[in-house]
């Protein structure tokens, strides 16, 4: 090892990881799944879906500098999922939830100029209104409207 005080520690080996893996028995390895899940936070897996599903879509974006093709399918879905988990991830990032924002909003922009369009929904989500006369006046009045009645 030198002893030079720039020289960089060596970085430990995948191999070495590899090997201490191989050498437990499934019980010892079934220990340290169950020990990492009681340590794991739901919060946590969100925070990283978020930042996996920001990074994944920066270089299917062209944003990264790497030469990839461009896929505005794939950035487009990961815009609404960010965006649907957004709400359940910022109390847990604090004020770090301004760079999430920050970036998806990067990718909204690089969406937007892109030119690139969501497909149409030819039908709603839901079952086909058998009377919409009776749909438009319930939502109109402010009513709640309930199937069947």
């Amino acid at each position: 090892m030198s002893t030079d005080p720039g020289a960089r520690p060596p970085e430990p080996s995948l191999d070495a990881d590899e090997a201490e893996l191989g050498d437990l028995s499934d019980e010892e390895l079934r220990a340290a799944y169950e020990a990492e899940m009681a340590r794991i936070r739901v919060e946590d897996v969100l925070v990283q879906t978020v930042i996996s599903l920001l990074n994944l879509a920066a270089r299917r974006a062209g944003l990264t500098g790497q030469d990839e093709e461009k896929d505005f399918d794939q950035v487009r879905q990961a815009i609404d999922a960010t965006r649907a988990l957004l709400p359940l991830v910022e109390p847990a990032l604090g004020p770090e939830a301004k760079q999430v924002r920050d970036a998806l909003a990067q990718l909204q922009l690089a969406y937007a100029r892109s030119g690139a369009r969501a497909p149409a929904d030819p039908s709603p989500s839901g079952p086909a209104d058998p009377d919409p006369k009776a749909s438009a006046t319930a939502q109109s009045s402010g009513r709640l409207w309930i199937p069947g009645q």
